[in-house]
């Protein structure tokens, strides 16, 4: 059987567009049919995988790694532990350590929420790869970070006064034997694993792929500059979103409109009054938007976030396109106040979109 490791490139991506369009189901695409990672329905979760978030307080040691204290009885130690990124590269490291070749996948959800050039930090020099799929550069890590990273690849690792011990022998005497062990079956990957942790250093190897999403719409970003930028791939996941075939039967509680239409006709309510929006692309929202019960997306749903989305994110400053939509609708004259006015016309305004009132705006 062919080694689907060994047949395809590691993939560096940025997953971006409006909120709801799917862009986790996407995700679990790529990993299963072009990475070979394998989807297990029961748990819900993809195997080889580590998935973070990044948000306002992440940081380089939640990535990579750090001491924390712990007590244990009367007495407090420090213990190191592994950030996503040393997880991920440790088990990347292990496969191949072990000849199984097996992709590892490495998930950062909400990219744009972190500070992604400090987080990342030395890390950003690695995602420059070479025609072999590994990192053109290699940065160095402390012994700590190291022993992290070994505890990553599964071995018993600690560090002592003297030296680093690995399931209960000497560093020199665990790299000794491993690279005998990696010579004997002609494992050169696992040989240039070993390599760059006798020297403390580490490089992204072509086993591991890094797949990042970005909601385009949120408002509270840090900038991501264009040399970070260019070391991705990009795939924009356009509206109404991924995955459409799994709801296309989801209905809006109480009517005979389904979710997709729905929400396609929302958003060409939205385009049609982009003269008053900003980021346009940004303001339209997905089918995954909103979670269905019971095979429809229920009335409370799309009161408490739906609407209130549209309120505050998409017509923040002019409220004239709702008030012209359900003045037509109850054929007077409609003023919205506040929120409480809006959803108070809820009904008014699902029936509007669906009979595309705003069509003759």
């Amino acid at each position: 059987m062919l080694d689907i490791s060994q047949t395809t490139k590691p993939i560096q991506k940025i997953l971006f567009g409006s909120p709801g369009t799917g862009k986790s189901y996407k995700v679990r695409e790529i990993a299963t049919n072009s990475l070979g990672i394998k989807w297990h329905e029961q748990t819900k979760s993809l195997e080889n995988t580590i998935k973070t978030v990044f948000h306002p307080e992440y940081n380089y040691a939640d990535f990579v790694g750090k001491l924390l204290p712990q007590t244990i009885g009367s007495s407090v130690i420090y213990k190191f532990y592994q950030g996503h990124f040393l997880r991920a590269l440790g088990l990347a490291y292990k496969n191949l350590i072990n000849n199984s070749n097996e992709n590892v996948l490495l998930v950062i959800d909400e990219l744009n929420r972190g500070n992604a050039a400090a987080i990342f930090g030395p890390i950003f020099q690695l995602l420059d790869r070479e025609t072999d799929n590994w990192s053109t550069y290699d940065v160095n890590l402390s012994e700590l970070e190291i022993v992290a990273l070994l505890g990553s690849m599964g071995y018993d690792a600690q560090t002592t006064d003297k030296n680093i011990q690995v399931d209960g022998s000497n560093f020199d005497v665990f790299c000794k034997m491993t690279k005998m062990n990696l010579e004997m079956s002609d494992n050169q990957d696992g040989l240039r694993v070993l390599e760059n942790l006798t020297s403390q250093r580490i490089s992204i190897p072509r086993n591991l792929s890094i797949i990042a999403t970005i909601n385009t719409s949120d408002e509270s970003i840090y900038y991501l500059d264009s040399a970070f930028k260019r070391r991705w791939d990009w795939e924009y996941v356009d509206v109404p979103g991924y995955g459409i075939e799994k709801i296309k039967d989801i209905a809006i509680e109480g009517r005979d409109e389904k979710w997709v239409s729905f929400v396609n006709k929302l958003n060409d309510f939205i385009k049609v009054n982009h003269h008053l929006i900003r980021r346009i692309e940004d303001k339209q929202i997905g089918v995954w938007f909103l979670k269905s019960e019971d095979n429809q997306v229920t009335k409370e749903s799309i009161e408490n976030k739906l609407m209130f989305y549209l309120w505050d994110s998409v017509f923040p400053r002019d409220r004239r396109p709702l008030e012209d939509l359900l003045s037509k609708v109850d054929k007077q004259s409609i003023k919205l106040i506040t929120y409480s006015d809006f959803i108070a016309l809820s009904d008014d305004f699902i029936d509007a979109i669906i009979s595309c009132e705003w069509l003759t705006f």
